[in-house]
């Protein structure tokens, strides 16, 4: 611990696993990635390293968890859109382009930094491949009502459509196009490959 933090107070597990995830989100954000280590996201936070490595392991499994939040974010928020939009190819694709774009504004570009951090890691390699492919089938599921194709095909234009997401969200971030417009583009994608055959 620094010697100007306070001691941190006891907590259950789940409330401090968030209060790190918390402190290591605003480290990123103010320092950048390389700034975060778990000795530092302890001083931070204050509490002792132990706690920190007991939580997380690794640098990369906290970056990991970093990156699974904003996920699980993500998803969350789609699932309560999706809930609440009326059930037309057109408005569900523009449901789905403004819930992409607007996860990664509210991420900010910290959320491209955890990724490129983790670059070439094999455990991210596979929670990325797993993630990927849950969106797959959520998107799969939330467009199969509308589609045109079989299966295989919408899977695999499900994989596009992801695809074409992580390059505007990745150009939105740096700046380079608006939100409202990276949004229109990805809906206008989306209903293009639903309603054709």
């Amino acid at each position: 611990m620094s010697p100007t933090a306070a001691p941190s107070k006891r907590l259950p597990k789940a409330e401090r696993r968030e209060q790190l995830l918390e402190t290591a989100m605003t480290i990123v954000r103010e320092q950048g990635t390389d700034a975060l280590t778990l000795g530092y996201l302890a001083e931070r936070a204050g509490v002792s390293k132990p706690i920190a490595y007991e939580h997380f392991g690794t640098r990369s499994g906290l970056l990991i968890a970093l990156y699974r939040q904003i996920d699980e974010r993500q998803a969350a928020t789609l699932a309560q859109d999706f809930e609440r939009t009326s059930k037309r190819l057109a408005d569900v694709a523009v449901l789905m382009g403004d819930s992409y774009m607007s996860c990664f504004r509210t991420a900010g570009p910290e959320c491209h930094a955890i990724f490129a951090a983790l670059k070439g890691d094999e455990e991210m390699e596979r929670v990325q491949r797993d993630m990927t492919q849950g969106y797959v089938r959520m998107y799969r599921d939330l467009l199969a009502p509308y589609s045109k194709v079989g299966d295989a095909e919408l899977l695999r234009r499900c994989v596009a459509i992801i695809g074409a997401g992580e390059a505007l969200s990745r150009e939105m971030s740096l700046g380079r196009i608006e939100e409202t417009q990276a949004a229109a583009t990805l809906a206008n994608l989306i209903a293009g490959l639903v309603a054709r055959a």
